[in-house]
């Protein structure tokens, strides 16, 4: 780590109580040196959702994904074990596998035709007879961990991951008897914004903060007096009681915002899951440079299998695109605001962003530690 990045990173104290406490310094969020850190220290040393378990069903059937400019693909071997692999070619780094996902008997580069089996084992390497200290055995797809949990799965490039549902605690048990398994996947939408990552995390952090001024809609089924944030190791989670819209309201939130409680899940770095009755969106946000970051939301309903969509879930999902137009505006013009000469770090509201604080803890401490 450079002198200067180090001192960079030390401006963050994490040992303040909340009550005393700011957040990351502003350059943070567009230091060059800090996002390669990131790269490096967060986003490849911690577990990193990457699909579905429904993609990678059947033998031969492969995902690909890319983590913080990492391109990765995960696949079912021949014998029905989930694998997955830095999506690069060990000759001249050539993808494998270019689309996004589909069914495979073999992993042939499509630049000079060198072929793997679907266990990673490098099988053919044409034309390359006469060179000398090369072994085949030893040149096969450098592997990452990967596990599941529910529909996700994930992988890890780190050397100690454990398991997900381990990095997910308590989520597993807390989402249990909630009719998750009854879920299936319907809808990917995808965004890109003008905004560090870290924004978008902190204002999904905020405790409900921001949502009477950027979300009416949504306001108006939440109980935010009864809005609680709690926090645990890897993970935090909000939750609201969910209450009918007032009498002259828009009730179009209401309509597919149903069932007693909205469960707000987040596990650090970068993964929401969001939990109504029935219903179910996760938002993976990834970094595309210090000032640039792409939001996937995967839409989830309890559905038959091989169900037509229906209006309410069309319903939903515009409702959801909406929530997330107003949380583009806002988390552009605050990237825009954090550049300015006038702002440095902010302080936390007590009562609502825990979340945010802990938040910016894991992070530190990622940061600082990573190589040590």
């Amino acid at each position: 780590m450079s002198e200067r990045l180090h001192h960079e990173l030390a401006r963050f104290d994490g040992a303040l109580p909340l009550e005393r406490a700011r957040t990351i310094p502003a350059s943070w969020y567009f230091d060059s040196a800090v996002c390669e850190r990131e790269r490096q220290a967060v986003f490849g040393d911690t577990w990193q959702v990457v699909g579905r378990v429904d993609q990678v069903a059947k033998s031969g059937a492969f995902l690909t994904a890319t983590v913080a400019s990492e391109p990765i693909l995960v696949l079912r071997d021949a014998e029905g074990v989930l694998r997955a692999f830095y999506n690069v070619c060990r000759h001249r780094a050539a993808p494998l596998l270019t689309e996004a996902q589909g069914q495979v008997t073999k992993l042939r580069c499509r630049y000079h035709g060198w072929t793997y089996d679907l266990a990673g084992r490098l099988r053919g390497t044409p034309e390359f007879d006469g060179v000398l200290d090369f072994c085949k055995e030893e040149q096969g797809l450098v592997p990452l961990a990967v596990d599941t949990w529910g529909p996700l799965v994930g992988v890890h490039g780190g050397q100690q991951p454990g398991s997900l549902a381990d990095h997910l605690a308590p989520l597993p048990e807390r989402t249990a008897g909630r009719g998750l398994e009854a879920l299936r996947f319907v809808e990917r939408r995808e965004y890109e914004l003008a905004c560090n990552w870290k924004v978008y995390v902190d204002n999904f952090l905020d405790g409900g903060y921001h949502v009477n001024t950027v979300h009416p809609g949504l306001a108006g089924v939440l109980d935010y007096a009864n809005y609680r944030t709690e926090v645990f190791g890897q993970t935090s989670l909000q939750s609201s009681p969910l209450q009918a819209p007032a009498a002259g309201d828009d009730d179009a939130v209401g309509r597919v915002r149903t069932g007693d409680l909205a469960l707000y899940w987040w596990v650090f770095p970068n993964f929401m899951l969001n939990l109504y009755e029935g219903v179910m969106d996760t938002n993976l946000v990834m970094p595309l440079g210090p000032d640039r970051c792409q939001v996937v939301f995967d839409f989830y309903f309890t559905r038959p299998e091989g169900a037509a969509v229906t209006a309410f879930e069309r319903g939903s999902i515009a409702v959801a695109h909406q929530v997330q137009r107003e949380d583009v505006q806002i988390c552009e013009e605050v990237q825009r605001g954090l550049a300015s000469r006038s702002f440095d770090a902010g302080r936390f509201s007590v009562r609502r962003e825990v979340a945010g604080y802990h938040f910016h803890r894991l992070l530190a401490v990622k940061l600082r530690d990573a190589g040590a």
